[in-house]
């Protein structure tokens, strides 16, 4: 188990290098310049201007040159200041909402997993039965509705009609900011747990080993539980890494709804403002993030079933 992890973690590095390239060359190559007035919110720059700031932010250097200096910096974890907010450098924005980010994508899965799960092993239960019904509707509803229109929805009922939750900010110290945000942010993963708990719920109860646990006098429960849900639960843990490091890094739709000072909006207006040192600060810590929770997956099959042996 210990040579599995350390050969993981060893061939993460050059899967972050590979992937750091990969959109380094494409933010470069894409047709635009951060410098752009356009970019900057600025009417016009003079050629000087210009030849200056290129000169000032290393733009004017060779690409692998470039490259070669962001690497460096970014093994000393220093990403440099940001093309578009200037007097602020990318690791003070990242670590001003980063965390938010985290807390909110970490609420929304927990909640996720665990009604989610539920309601698949329900439905799987209750096949053609209510719940069942019940359970591919919310997958329906949730994996087809966009987040925006949901927390439109919500706000309007719990906020503006019923009163009883605020409709923008995140507090930890108010729980009452955290529901509705965290709801919206769930939902779309809760549906896809709970669909893919359903079928595979359905395909290990119609397995020959568990005919013969209920032949052999077993109480359901003794059945579902032991034999049942643990190997279910494999392929659906699969889908756990990818979903934590998709929501745990922000959510800039359910951040900009909720007025939530997370890392989406500043992803985006980077994206929008060809701002670099910000674009390849947030992928590799997507990257890195991803790739640590799918370790942690593999890691779990050998807890879930001792007949997987990690090598």
């Amino acid at each position: 188990m210990l040579q599995y992890t350390l050969n993981r973690l060893f061939w993460l590095i050059p899967t972050i290098i590979v992937m750091s390239l990969i959109v380094f060359l494409v933010s470069h190559f894409t047709p635009g310049s951060p410098l752009d007035p356009a970019a900057q919110g600025r009417n016009s720059l003079s050629n000087e201007q210009m030849a200056n700031l290129r000169a000032h932010y290393g733009l004017d250097k060779p690409l692998w040159v470039q490259y070669r200096t962001f690497i460096w910096n970014a093994l000393h974890l220093d990403f440099g200041t940001s093309f578009i907010y200037k007097t602020r450098t990318v690791n003070e924005i990242l670590a001003g909402t980063f965390p938010i980010s985290l807390q909110l994508g970490a609420l929304a899965l927990v909640i996720a997993i665990v009604l989610g799960t539920l309601l698949g092993v329900l439905a799987a239960m209750n096949q053609n039965g209510l719940v069942d019904y019940f359970s591919i509707g919310v997958a329906i509803l949730g994996t087809s509705i966009p987040n925006f229109v949901i927390a439109i929805f919500l706000i309007l009922i719990f906020a503006l009609k019923l009163r009883w939750l605020p409709t923008i900010g995140w507090d930890l110290h108010k729980p009452g900011t955290l529901v509705l945000p965290t709801i919206v942010l769930a939902l779309g993963p809760l549906a896809i747990l709970a669909r893919y708990t359903r079928s595979s719920m359905i395909d290990v109860i119609r397995s020959d080993y568990v005919r013969t646990a209920r032949a052999k006098g077993l109480a359901e429960r003794g059945v579902i539980v032991g034999h049942v849900l643990k190997n279910a639960l494999i392929p659906v843990i699969t889908l756990i890494g990818p979903l934590f490091a998709a929501v745990g890094t922000g959510s800039f739709v359910v951040e900009a709804v909720f007025a939530i000072p997370g890392m989406g909006k500043f992803f985006v207006t980077s994206m929008s403002g060809r701002d670099y040192p910000m674009i390849m600060a947030v992928i590799l810590l997507y990257g890195v993030f991803l790739s640590l929770m799918n370790l942690l997956v593999d890691l779990l099959y050998g807890v879930l079933d001792p007949r997987i042996r990690l090598a």
